[in-house]
């Protein structure tokens, strides 16, 4: 049905799916403190804050009690070293990676990976985390909101998979693209190349990147197709040859009856639009998921102290209203069933894809333009021919759809002339200018 290569097995009880992003946290941390052998972490960023200095401080316990152990951090190179938006500043958060380096006797390596030459054209938006021979899915990154440090929590998707196999196969790739080409300078070790050198880095990197694939699975071995699903392991990077992007499509395209779809920000790209409106006249029974503009990271209440990169989470709800504007009869006629997710003062950011109950994908890919020809995204596809994973997925969607409201029709989502004043003067500003059709692109 999808265009992947090979699969490998996995028992149905091999497969966990935590409650919260609370609950991810304490899994992430016993993990860590049972590691044996390897620590392998890929994630946006691992934050100066609460809960990163947490992570990274047991981290070095883990290497500290056991010496042998292989632990390897793979962030995004240029987010590493600037600080929040607005804060000029600061070093980033290379400037704790140093400090803890210093401070203890052994060393952990934490590498930045410069996808692109700067962080507006592309970012590591690859997600996974190996302890041994667990591999943790998430699109969360490591900071207080992802990891529920305090109240407030960034709501995403949570898998533990207990597989050698696909354990080995995440490591392989980060050793193959990253470590032993040496296109990933440590950030935590000495100096980072300077401007020409890095340039040099990223422009074999993304060269690399748009080429290389997770290695194949050993299908000789008796024990990869044991199990009641089979996973296959999905990356990309560029439009063009986007092995994630096409199991993507061919997810959709081939979809007969029931299509689950989370997305945090809506802005589809074209051809999973179209994808998607012909599903829709097949009869496919469509469920979106999306998250509310007061659930984006980027949403401001306070006009006084409203900036124009806070116009973002406006731009997703026009790209919404005008999605559903067009498509009214499928609303109505109960073929497409559109969820705005919204929870106090949290933010939404869990993406995938289900199709017809049976195929699961996992991925930290936005589905938005952005993650179609720029980030360097992946993804985990899970065959559950059985429904072995019907119960867990089922209790999942209803903890991720507790806060959610069902829209209607157009009139449910706030219009543009209530919004407040700087918003609403700015989204005009940017359709006179035509810089919206641009800002399509990088969100």
């Amino acid at each position: 049905m999808v265009a992947i290569n090979t699969m490998v097995g996995i028992a149905a009880t091999d497969i966990e799916i935590a409650n919260s992003a609370a609950d991810f946290k304490q899994l992430l941390l016993a993990e860590i403190s049972q590691a044996t052998t390897r620590i392998y972490i890929s994630a946006l960023y691992i934050q100066d804050d609460e809960a990163g200095r947490e992570v990274l401080a047991a981290l070095y316990q883990a290497k500290q009690k056991t010496p042998s152990l292989d632990i390897c951090l793979f962030v995004d190179f240029h987010r590493a070293q600037r600080g929040l938006i607005g804060d000029k500043e600061s070093g980033g958060n290379r400037d704790l990676y140093l400090a803890l380096e210093k401070q203890h006797k052994v060393s952990i390596n934490i590498y930045g990976v410069p996808v692109k030459r700067k962080e507006l054209l592309g970012v590591l938006h690859l997600k996974g985390m190996v302890i041994d021979n667990v591999l943790l899915y998430t699109g969360a990154s490591i900071n207080d909101i992802y990891l529920q440090q305090t109240d407030r929590y960034r709501l995403d998707r949570y898998y533990r998979l207990n597989s050698q196999a696909l354990a080995d196969n995440f490591c392989e790739y980060l050793q193959r693209c990253f470590i032993e080409p040496a296109l990933a300078p440590l950030l935590n070790q000495g100096e980072v190349p300077n401007a020409k050198r890095i340039k040099r880095k990223i422009f074999r990197l993304t060269k690399l990147l748009k080429a290389e694939k997770y290695k194949a699975f050993n299908t000789q071995k008796s024990d990869n197709n044991i199990g009641d699903i089979q996973a296959s392991m999905l990356v990309g990077c560029g439009r063009r040859g986007n092995q994630l992007n096409r199991a993507i499509r061919d997810l959709v395209r081939n979809s007969q009856e029931t299509l689950v779809i989370f997305t945090p920000y809506f802005n589809l790209p074209k051809p999973l639009l179209r994808d998607l409106d012909a599903a829709l006249k097949r009869g496919v029974k469509v469920t979106l998921t999306v998250g509310d503009k007061k659930a984006n990271d980027f949403y401001n209440p306070d006009e006084t102290t409203f900036s124009t990169v806070e116009i973002v989470p406006y731009i997703y709800e026009r790209l919404l209203v005008s999605f559903l504007s067009r498509r009214q009869k499928f609303l109505d006629n109960g073929n497409l069933s559109l969820r705005l997710w919204q929870h106090a003062s949290n933010s939404f950011h869990l993406k995938g894809i289900v199709a017809d109950n049976r195929y699961h994908l996992l991925t930290g890919s936005n589905l938005n333009p952005r993650a179609w020809s720029l980030d360097l995204e992946n993804g985990i596809l899970l065959d559950d021919e059985k429904g072995r994973l019907a119960d867990k997925f089922n209790a999942e969607f209803q903890r991720i759809t507790e806060h959610t409201k069902i829209i209607h029709n157009i009139a449910d989502i706030e219009s543009l002339h209530n919004y407040p004043d700087k918003p609403r003067k700015l989204l005009k500003r940017l359709r006179m200018t035509q810089i919206d059709r641009l800002l399509k692109r990088f969100l």
